[in-house]
C-alpha cells in the first residue's frame, strides 16, 4: 500500500534528487504524511534548498507537533538560511523531545554563536542604505574564517585587505550595489599568510592567527561597519582603505600561490579538494557523516556510512550533554 511505503535516510543519502522525484510523487497522492515530508525536508537539505526543507519540516510538524526530527530539520535549514534566532528555537524545542540525540546541542552551539555575532553587528545591518549582505564565522586552531554571503561574485570586482587587527572586504553586488566590511578584530592575524576564495555561494576569508588562541568573538575594540560607495579599482577614500583593486588581488593571489599551507588549513584544503574530485559516492559519504553527526565526523567511506548512523564524535578537548 501506498501508505506503507518508507525513505530511509540512507535512500536519500545515496541519491537525494531521485529521493526527491520519488517523494514529489509519493506526497502528490497525499500532503498528511508527516514523516514524508520530514525525509523530504532532509533531501531539500542535501541539495541545498533550504527555504523548500523549512516549508515541508514546517507542514510535518503542523501535522505532528511532537516530530522531534521534523525539529532538527527546521533547524538545520534554517541555520543555514542564517536565520539563528528561528533554528535555536526549533532546535531547543527537538532537543526537549528527544534529548539523547547529541546533534541537537551541536547545532544548538552553532545557532548561539551566529546569534551573539548578529547581535554584535545589528546596527551595521539595519542601515535603510546599506545592501542586505551576512556574514558569518567560525575558527580552527590556527586559522578564522569568516564568510560573506554574496552569489556569483566576480573575482575582478572582489578585494579584501587583510591588517594586523583588521579585516577590510571590499566587492561589488549582483545587485550592481557596492560593499565594504570593516572588522576590527579582537586578536591579531598574520596578513602574509591570510588568503580568500571566491565561491558560488560566497566568499571565503582564511586568516592565520598568530597564536593557536580561541577567540571567544570575531571582532575587537572599533567599530564595524558597511561602507557603501567607492570609485571603480579602488577603496573608499578614508585613509586606511584606499587601495589599488587590482595590485591587492595580484599581491593576494601571489601570497596564496606560495603559501605553504600548515596544520588545520593543509587538512581543510585536503577535504575540499577531495570532495570537489570525489565520485558520487564518495560525495554521498561526506554529506551524510556530516549532517548525522552535527559536522562532528567527515568520512569518504559511503560503504561504512552508507550502512549506519553516524554518531556525534566532539573533539578530544569538548564533551556534549545531554538534556
Amino acid at each position: 500500500m501506498e501508505s506503507e511505503r518508507s525513505f530511509p535516510d540512507s535512500f536519500i543519502d545515496e541519491d537525494p534528487k531521485k529521493a526527491l522525484e520519488e517523494l514529489n510523487g509519493a506526497l502528490g497522492q497525499t500532503s498528511d504524511n508527516a514523516e514524508w515530508l520530514c525525509q523530504r525536508a532532509y533531501a531539500h537539505i542535501l541539495l541545498q534548498n533550504y527555504n523548500s526543507a523549512v516549508d515541508d519540516a514546517k507542514k510535518a510538524l503542523a501535522l505532528n507537533p511532537s516530530f522531534a526530527l521534523a525539529f532538527m530539520r527546521t533547524g538545520i535549514a534554517e541555520y543555514h538560511l542564517n536565520n539563528f534566532t528561528s533554528s535555536h528555537e526549533a532546535l531547543v524545542k527537538g532537543q526537549s523531545l528527544d534529548g539523547s540525540d547529541d546533534a541537537f546541542a551541536v547545532w544548538i552551539t552553532r545557532c548561539e554563536e551566529g546569534m551573539a555575532l548578529g547581535s554584535h553587528n545589528g546596527t551595521s545591518h539595519t542601515q535603510e542604505t546599506a545592501p542586505q549582505v551576512k556574514h558569518d564565522w567560525y575558527q580552527t586552531e590556527s586559522h578564522v574564517i569568516v564568510t560573506v554571503m554574496v552569489k556569483n561574485a566576480k573575482k575582478e570586482e572582489v578585494s579584501i585587505q587583510f591588517e594586523e587587527r583588521e579585516l577590510t572586504a571590499l566587492m561589488k553586488l549582483p545587485s550592481g550595489e557596492d560593499w565594504c566590511l570593516t572588522i576590527p578584530l579582537l586578536h591579531p592575524v598574520v596578513p602574509q599568510q591570510s588568503t580568500f576564495k571566491i565561491l558560488s555561494t560566497k566568499v571565503e576569508i582564511k586568516m592565520k592567527k598568530t597564536e593557536a588562541l580561541r577567540w571567544e568573538k570575531l571582532e575587537g575594540e572599533g567599530t564595524c561597519s558597511n561602507v557603501k560607495q567607492f570609485t571603480p579599482n579602488q577603496y573608499p577614500s578614508s585613509s586606511h582603505c584606499t587601495r589599488n583593486w587590482d595590485k591587492v588581488v595580484g599581491d593576494i593571489k601571489e601570497e596564496e600561490k606560495s603559501e605553504k599551507l600548515e596544520g588545520d588549513a593543509a587538512l581543510n584544503k585536503l577535504f575540499q579538494q577531495i570532495y570537489s574530485d570525489g565520485t558520487d559516492e564518495v560525495k554521498r559519504a561526506m554529506n551524510k557523516s556530516f549532517m548525522e553527526s552535527g559536522g562532528t565526523v567527515l568520512s569518504t567511506n559511503w560503504m561504512d556510512v552508507g550502512k549506519r548512523t553516524v554518531d556525534v564524535s566532539p573533539p578530544d578537548d569538548a564533551e556534549f550533554k545531554k538534556f
